[in-house]
């Protein structure tokens, strides 16, 4: 099973275990992170419906900071003894994959308990408005 993930503005091929250096990230080393997946595939099967591979979690642990290559740039202008040499070294974060799987469904039980609980609510709101009716229907 592995995943296609979006981190940092870039997509990652990722595995269990694997460790990908991407993007620096907030946090310290051992802290927990979930990354959105863009494409699941699990033997046989490919996900990329976005409403199916939403439910889909790819959890990650921080490994820690990493550096990239040095790369120098050299800015030279012909005969006029113009030189200018700038560096640069990208940080980025280690990150180890801990898990590729489907959330837990406790929503579908929370929505049909939420729903019964609208059901009440508007079932008492109506026989109120009722009864109000009715005592002003009374009183004239």
């Amino acid at each position: 099973m592995y995943a296609i993930v979006r981190c940092g503005g870039r997509q990652e091929k990722v595995a269990l275990d694997d460790v990908v250096t991407v993007d620096k990230l907030p946090g310290e080393a051992g802290s927990s992170i979930t990354l959105p997946a863009v494409l699941v595939v699990d033997g046989d099967r490919v996900i990329s419906d976005p409403a199916e591979v939403s439910r889909y979690q790819v959890t990650a642990d921080i490994v820690g900071e990493a550096t990239g290559p040095k790369i120098n740039m050299i800015q030279y202008r012909n005969k006029t003894g113009y030189r200018r040499r700038l560096g640069h070294r990208q940080h980025y974060t280690q990150v180890r994959i801990t898990g590729i799987a489907p959330q837990a469904k406790p929503q579908g039980k929370a929505r049909a308990q939420a729903k019964t609980t609208q059901v009440k609510t508007e079932t008492k709101a109506k026989a109120e408005t009722n009864a109000q009716a009715t005592a002003k229907a009374e009183e004239s």
